[in-house]
């Protein structure tokens, strides 16, 4: 794929999203159903599921990925970016999400799927920090995984459970704008470094 262009040719950006945490009324999917109400038009923002994914290990992999392994390297190599919602667990990324990272690190054909592609992120949390240290190791993660990282507008919602309604609606302002400024640099990004190597 080359600069400017987006991997299906229809002008508009497929993005997809991992979700680190499980829960299905967790802050961080409620960001993601902010980012999918405040996206540019020009982006499809899809997530791509992770909870069932057995743990990274070379002896299934050996035998060939097993099938949620290949749904996700699919999903993910199709889209055009990605972008990553994180909790955060003992003041680092939690372990589901490392697990999809290491997956989608290894080859799937010729390369692995996550080199080269662009990738943001945020994260909410009900400390103070707002997600902020576990962010900080995704910042050393992406690198080592040839993802191309989108170095601003940093975003971490920290005292989550003041910033949504009770039906799970972001409600803080300055957080929505935070996310509409992360998804419009997000497509500025992906359309000045390419959709992957």
């Amino acid at each position: 794929m080359g600069q400017g262009t987006d991997l299906n040719g229809d002008g508009v950006y497929d993005v997809a999203a991992l979700v680190g945490s499980l829960r299905r009324e967790s802050y961080n999917r409620g960001l993601l159903r902010a980012a999918q109400e405040l996206k540019p038009e020009a982006m499809r923002l899809f997530e791509v599921p992770i909870g069932g994914l057995p743990l990274f290990d070379e002896d299934l992999e050996r035998d060939g990925d097993p099938p949620a392994v290949r749904e996700l390297k699919a999903a993910i190599l199709a889209a055009d970016a990605v972008l990553v919602i994180t909790p955060e667990y003992n003041q680092s990324v939690p372990g589901v999400l490392k697990n999809a990272l290491d997956w989608g690190s290894r080859r799937y054909g010729t390369a692995s799927v996550l080199k080269g592609k662009p990738v943001a992120m945020m994260g909410a949390s009900n400390g103070r920090f707002g997600t902020a240290r576990s962010q900080l190791h995704l910042r050393q993660i992406f690198p080592a995984l040839g993802m191309r990282l989108l170095p601003q507008p940093e975003v971490y919602l920290p005292n989550a459970a003041d910033a949504f309604d009770a039906a799970g609606v972001l409600t803080d302002e300055r957080a929505r704008r935070q996310i509409e400024k992360l998804m419009g640099s997000l497509l500025d990004w992906t359309e000045r470094v390419g959709g992957g190597i």
